[in-house]
């Protein structure tokens, strides 16, 4: 009688322990009413090990997996959820250990074949070590044929994975089951398919990444699907009076940081935010061409990270900046910037994190800065909507929605995502201290050279100038490099002279720095002076005729005098820097 009230009774309506051992005899339904009923605990129970969204989403899936294979072990079946915690707790660890010593592996083999092949080795994601661990699990299927839960994983694993293979073509999807679930060398499957192994290398190259960007997307709906699960799908928009500032600077970053210091409680000036974070005193140039990409070829993290300490707060990041300069976007057709074109780019493989930071900041009522939300610059990310899946943005004052997998597909392809993680107090000594010395790192050059190629601080213009020499200046790129450092130093001149103030009305012990930083002011204000000729000379976003003969020799005279007056104001500001010190 109570096996048939079992029977006759819905899934939904038995306690754990009875869908327990309806799984052990094999019925899905049961596991998966089991799953359905404790998933979103178990995920958070992940969470509370990883914070990241997209890692704890992996770890959920592992420990499913280990579910099935060995839900016949579990002796007392009242204690599923406990026994779930307990797996996820062990490949949480296991995840934890193997990033921490940097020992995942890749398919050798593949590699090796690419460099034969003349294709230079790329890093292998995760995609390959759950697809090889997959295929020996289904060897092992075969050993163990009678056990329920076995047949059970496979069903599952096989779903998964056919779901996401699904976006290769007949042909491909072939060949690349062949090899990574027959585990079929190249040469075996070039055999097989009469085809030469370059080819095979190169069907299996790109069938890789079409699968990698299959699992990106999955991976997204399923960080919105456990949203939903954990009962936190939301729509939030935080008050647009955070972000209607008067005031912008050529250099977004700048406004951005200030509007994220503002939104965590600390309103400083834009001047101040400019000077603290070095911005005000930064010059990168690309040699040769003088690209549009040279005031914003830094270090992103380093340098924005660092200068937030200096405005008194420590930072969370996502780093999916590419190593090399990119294309000048304000040279490119409307088409290529149009939504449509987004569409067409790969999803970025940083957007799981990003997303996941995104929704954490705005949750806790912090605006985020992103970049090449519409365009190569700084915005705000200030709302998102699970639901409709996509992020209220603000950038230059345009004001607009994006699509979540959007992110990350602009021109550049790229993502950076930085937000305030904590407030901690700061004096304003220690601030200039520390301000003072990133400016001095900067110009001196001391800096890595991120992205390769760029040159940083007083070098820079000497690399400028030689690219009015040999005539290879590429006119609007350098009038947005003129209009960007003209405009900076601005606000150095501002910064220099608002610090100065501060320190004269807090000590009178502060005589000497006083002098010293209102003697880099002047020196600055002849800096601007110079630039404001260049400006003439080149003015954006035509540019003018920088490769005139006549045009070029003005400019290298201004160039060489901006390098000598730039140098006195280092020296000024190194002076102030041994006081503070």
């Amino acid at each position: 009688m109570n096996r048939l009230r079992k029977m006759l009774l819905p899934w939904e309506q038995m306690d754990d322990a009875e869908l327990v051992k309806e799984a052990q005899s094999g019925k899905q339904e049961a596991f998966g009413e089991l799953i359905r009923r404790h998933r979103a605990k178990v995920y958070g129970y992940a969470r509370t090990i990883v914070p990241e969204a997209h890692a704890a989403e992996d770890i959920v899936q592992d420990a499913l997996i280990r579910a099935f294979l060995h839900l016949g072990k579990l002796v007392d079946v009242g204690r599923f959820l406990p026994w779930m915690h307990r797996i996820v707790r062990n490949q949480a660890l296991t995840r934890l250990k193997r990033d921490a010593l940097r020992k995942e592996n890749t398919f050798t083999s593949l590699e090796t074949g690419k460099r034969e092949h003349g294709e230079p080795p790329e890093p292998w994601n995760r995609l390959d070590y759950v697809l090889m661990r997959v295929s020996s699990s289904m060897e092992q299927e075969a050993v163990q044929e009678g056990l329920p839960e076995e047949r059970l994983m496979r069903q599952e694993t096989q779903r998964v994975l056919l779901e996401i293979i699904d976006c290769l073509k007949p042909r491909e999807r072939q060949i690349f089951e062949a090899h990574f679930f027959d585990q079929l060398s190249p040469a075996e499957i070039a055999r097989q398919f009469d085809l030469s192994s370059a080819n095979v290398y190169q069907i299996l190259s790109r069938s890789r990444k079409k699968v990698i960007q299959e699992r990106i997307r999955v991976t997204v709906d399923s960080y919105i699907r456990s949203r939903r699960d954990w009962g936190v799908m939301e729509n939030v928009l935080l008050s647009e009076e955070l972000f209607q500032e008067q005031e912008y600077s050529w250099s977004s970053g700048g406004h951005v940081l200030k509007l994220l210091a503002k939104a965590a409680g600390k309103d400083y000036s834009l001047a101040m935010v400019m000077g603290l974070t070095g911005l005000g005193f930064r010059i990168q140039i690309v040699p040769e061409n003088v690209h549009i990409a040279g005031p914003t070829a830094f270090d992103f993290e380093s340098v924005f990270s660092r200068g937030m300490r200096h405005l008194g707060f420590t930072t969370k990041v996502v780093n999916g900046m590419k190593p090399e300069i990119g294309v000048n976007a304000s040279l490119l057709a409307d088409s290529d910037t149009s939504i449509k074109a987004k569409g067409k780019r790969n999803i970025h493989q940083a957007l799981p994190d990003a997303l996941d930071v995104i929704h954490q900041a705005l949750d806790r009522g912090y605006p985020v800065m992103g970049w090449d939300l519409f365009m190569p610059e700084f915005g705000i990310l200030y709302g998102y909507d699970d639901e409709l899946k996509q992020l209220n943005a603000d950038e230059f004052g345009r004001k607009g929605t994006l699509a979540y997998d959007h992110l990350g597909r602009g021109v550049l392809e790229e993502i950076f995502i930085l937000t305030v993680d904590e407030s901690f107090p700061v004096t304003f000594k220690e601030q200039l201290r520390d301000a003072f010395h990133m400016i001095l790192e900067h110009l001196r050059g001391e800096e890595p050279q991120i992205p390769a190629g760029t040159i940083k601080g007083l070098a820079a213009y000497d690399a400028w100038c030689d690219a009015f020499r040999e005539g290879t200046v590429e006119p609007n790129g350098n009038a947005y490099n003129v209009a960007v450092y003209g405009d900076a130093r601005k606000y150095a001149v501002q910064f220099l002279s608002e610090a100065a103030k501060y320190l004269e009305e807090e000590e009178a012990d502060n005589r000497q720095l006083c002098q010293l930083i209102r003697e880099a002011a002047d020196t600055y204000r002849e800096i601007v002076r110079l630039f404001e000729e260049l400006q003439r000379l080149f003015p954006f976003p035509n540019g003018g005729e920088p490769n005139e003969d006549d045009q070029a020799r003005k400019a290298i005279v201004l160039l060489e005098q901006l390098h000598t007056l730039e140098w006195k104001g280092m020296t000024q500001l190194e002076n102030g820097w041994m006081i503070l010190n």
